[in-house]
């Protein structure tokens, strides 16, 4: 006798909390409309009438009703392959300098980041018998050119012979070619700059003993950088001269520079699998430096192709898929995605004119299921 006010009391809460639930909690629309009970709940003003139709979106159709979706003619994008890859800089034009001959230091022209231009004066060396041995050639070849002008009015009296003025000929060119070398020696002391840019640091000091093997500095003409970097094989056909470059260095992440590819080598590197690119950069400003490293981003488009929202790809055994409408039936497609963006994903599909993708509803769908649209929501 107990358990009859027990039923009652328990009919008594399903009875109250069923349609709190079908009001309050949307999750139970979908299994009131299952048991027949959505409509008149619906009816009653308990469930609000929006309700019913969001359920038939959510929990499936009706028996021997069509499945409500929304649905969407897929747009056409242009796909882009973005690529990424690091580089090493350096500048334009590099240039280290020593002297050409063995001396001591005797005077330092410049100072370590100077600007200097092409012909500049850089160092020195002791070029004091250097200057002796061409005042010594100088007057070898005065003498020779004596020697030339006496044979000269001897044979204007035919005492001289054609010999003793080859000879005479032939001591003069050697003196004369004695003294270029004398005078190029002389140069050799004095280390000048061969172009233009800014002087690097300078490790011998006055007074140091220096070969030809000596590093004195490194002028770098940084006005524009010379990147490296290299990109995946892939694309090795879709990289040319002229292309453009983002280049952001990594220790500035916010500071992008337009640059242009300059270069492309002629093979790919086996081991890698990569093809090295040189792209140049202007730094106008002066503010990047030879050796800093930066993310070199480049942008290749290709065809244009289907772009579906990211609510309509789905998943199953054999890979992605979507739900096409086609002739108001549902249409299983299996898709390959070709990129992902933010707000859709690019897809390789066999769509046809007219082909609806399902972005809601899907998980009511099954193949060859008539299907009814359900306007967008706002």
């Amino acid at each position: 006798m107990k358990l009859v006010p027990q039923l009652v009391a328990i009919a008594v809460i399903v009875a109250i909390a069923t349609p709190l639930a079908g009001r309050f909690v949307p999750g139970t629309r979908p299994w009131l409309d299952q048991v027949g009970l959505l409509d008149p709940l619906t009816a009653l003003g308990v469930v609000p009438a929006d309700a019913a139709g969001a359920s038939s979106l959510q929990g499936g159709p009706r028996p021997g009703t069509a499945t409500q979706v929304i649905a969407a003619e897929a747009e056409r994008r242009v796909l882009s392959n973005m690529i990424d890859a690091i580089g090493s800089a350096r500048g334009a034009q590099s240039v280290a300098l020593s002297f050409g001959v063995t001396g001591r230091i005797t005077a330092l022209q410049v100072a370590p980041g100077q600007p200097v231009t092409a012909g500049d004066v850089l160092a020195e060396l002791d070029s004091e018998n250097a200057q002796l041995a061409v005042e010594r050639a100088r007057l070898v070849l005065a003498d020779a050119q004596q020697t030339i002008d006496r044979l000269a009015l001897l044979a204007q009296s035919g005492t001289t012979t054609s010999l003793q003025r080859q000879d005479a000929e032939l001591a003069l060119r050697t003196a004369d070619l004695g003294l270029q070398s004398a005078q190029r020696d002389l140069a050799d002391h004095r280390l000048t700059a061969p172009i233009a840019g800014y002087v690097g640091l300078i490790e011998p000091q006055i007074g140091d003993l220096v070969t030809s093997a000596t590093t004195i500095t490194r002028i770098e003409d940084r006005s524009n950088l010379i990147v490296d970097f290299r990109v995946p094989e892939r694309i090795a056909a879709q990289v040319a001269p002229g292309a453009t470059v983002q280049a952001t260095p990594i220790a500035t992440p916010g500071h992008a520079i337009a640059g242009q590819v300059i270069a492309v080598d002629n093979r790919v590197d086996e081991s890698s699998r990569t093809l090295r690119v040189q792209a140049r950069i202007a730094n106008t400003d002066d503010r990047l430096r030879a050796g800093m490293s930066f993310r070199i981003s480049m942008e290749f488009t290709g065809a244009e192709v289907p772009a579906v929202s990211p609510l309509a790809i789905q998943w199953g055994n054999d890979g992605a898929f979507v739900w096409v409408v086609r002739a108001m039936k549902a249409t299983r497609m299996p898709i390959r995605i070709l990129q992902r963006n933010a707000d859709a994903v690019l897809i390789e599909a066999d769509l046809q004119a007219g082909d609806l993708v399902v972005t809601e509803g899907v998980q009511a769908l099954r193949p060859g299921a008539e299907v009814s649209l359900a306007p967008p929501r706002s």
